[in-house]
């Protein structure tokens, strides 16, 4: 009988929990392993670490606006020898004295205009923080779908071993019946050879699919964070839904990460060309210093207190050809940033189109599968009857009994690419996100560390962004 898709996931469940241990109080669900992943992924808290590092090259650049105050102090020790000239015994004489010099003294150094260098380098910085926020969008979508596909692996490869084991002790017991129809001259030697070849095949493909699951187990952990529990079924994403390709292309244009990174990219590269030609023009800047010094140079070795205000006009007149260079190679930089918004769009679009693709082949697939598991399992037991009869032989039952072992594999198979599909669609069009899977867990706001530090004056202590 055709399993319903309930009765499908149900089966999916019931093996994992028999393959995982005892039944716990609390299952694991899809969206807690999204959740855990979310918090936890080592990966995409690198990122987040690397872009609260990029805010602060905001506060950098924006020191170029600000006053620079530097203080200086000095001491010495200095020797005097007034010398006599005695020209009886023609030799030199004097007195010798030692005396300390020493001085203090600030300065504070402000630039007023640099042909809009300063403006364009803390434009750019900005720019560049509002990119790298894209970015991290991607790594969390990236890591989101990651996540989904290792539960449903190991969802895949846990039905699959139990099928396995199932199919291995149902050869066991064919093989004992053979053996028994044997001896008693129903069957010749080369049936019994049969089911032992098929059986010791099928001890191999079990250790295979453990092998299997062991590595999807660990993928797991390494995304998640932990070894799998006891996992509950899961269905396809229906959070996020699209009525058409052409829809699911729109708004993966129009808001992917991938494209609002690139294209912001191409802001940063024309600030940067504004700072290379800011290199061409003059910079006014002006710098007041106090100081207090005592030097034997002074008259009757007093103190002498120093304070001066000054304006300085830099006009840089030629550079060896640095400042043109700069220029040209800004000019190469925006093309190519455009040249690569191009490419990441066609990506985008492939992605989509792909990901469309094998979410309706898995669809398919399922249904191909449940029509043949349900003729599979009629074909069996039919085959099953005439064998008793001597109408089958033990191959056309082994044959048979395979077809069915491979069509419920593929029944899972397929169940698993439908899940993963369906979240690698909705990754693909930019919208796999905290918002949209409305997941159980605190949402990481990057703009939180940026405002804490991007007009931070003072201080050294770091921010976790929280």
């Amino acid at each position: 009988m055709m399993l319903g898709y309930a009765q499908r996931f149900l089966f999916v469940g019931v093996c994992v929990s028999a393959l995982m241990g005892p039944v716990l109080v609390h299952a694991e669900s899809i969206e807690g392993a999204l959740s855990r992943a979310y918090t936890t992924n080592p990966d995409l808290n690198a990122q987040r670490a690397a872009l609260r590092a990029l805010d602060e090259g905001v506060a950098r650049a924006s020191a170029g606006a600000r006053p620079k105050i530097n203080g200086i102090g000095d001491y010495g020790i200095a020797e005097l020898w007034d010398k006599n000239h005695n020209k009886t015994s023609k030799d030199f004489s004097g007195d010798r004295s030692q005396t300390h010099p020493r001085g203090v003294s600030a300065t504070l150094t402000q630039t007023l205009f640099s042909s809009g260098k300063v403006e364009a380098t803390i434009a750019a910085a900005e720019r560049g923080v509002f990119a790298a926020r894209s970015t991290l969008a991607n790594v969390e979508q990236k890591t989101l779908v990651d996540a989904a596909t290792s539960y449903m692996d190991v969802m895949r490869d846990t039905s699959v071993l139990e099928l396995r084991r199932n199919n291995l002790g149902v050869l066991r017991e064919q093989l004992r019946q053979t053996q028994d129809r044997f001896s008693v001259g129903e069957v010749t030697r080369t049936d019994v050879a049969q089911v032992e070849a098929r059986l010791a095949a099928a001890q191999a493909d079990m250790a295979t699919a453990e092998g299997t699951l062991k590595t999807s187990i660990a993928k797991y952990r390494q995304i998640v964070g932990e070894e799998p529990r006891q996992m509950s079924p899961a269905r396809p994403l229906a959070k996020v839904t699209y009525k058409s390709l052409n829809d699911a292309l729109t708004v993966a244009i129009s808001s992917h990460p991938s494209i609002i990174a690139s294209s912001i990219n191409i802001e940063v590269a024309e600030y940067q060309l504004r700072q290379a030609y800011a290199g061409l023009g003059p910079t006014l800047s002006v710098s007041a210093s106090s100081g207090l010094r005592n030097d034997v140079s002074f008259i009757n070795n007093r103190n002498q207190n120093t304070n001066t205000i000054a304006g300085t006009l830099t006009m840089p007149l030629y550079d060896g050809g640095e400042s043109y260079a700069s220029i040209r190679q800004s000019k190469e930089v925006i093309g190519q940033r455009r040249l690569e918004l191009d490419s990441v769009r066609e990506k985008v679009r492939a992605d989509v189109v792909s990901a469309w693709s094998q979410l309706e082949a898995a669809k398919a697939r399922i249904q191909s599968a449940n029509a043949q598991v349900e003729a599979a399992t009629i074909a069996l037991n039919g085959i099953r009857e005439e064998a008793k009869v001597g109408q089958r032989t033990t191959l056309d039952v082994l044959l048979t009994d395979q077809d069915l072992l491979s069509a419920r594999v593929s029944l899972v198979t397929a169940q698993r690419d439908r899940v993963v599909s369906s979240y690698t669609l909705a990754q693909s069009a930019g919208q796999l996100n905290i918002d949209n899977l409305k997941l159980n867990v605190k949402q990481y706001n990057p703009a939180t560390h940026y405002e804490n530090v991007s007009g931070k004056w003072f201080g050294i202590s770091i921010m976790d962004g929280e």
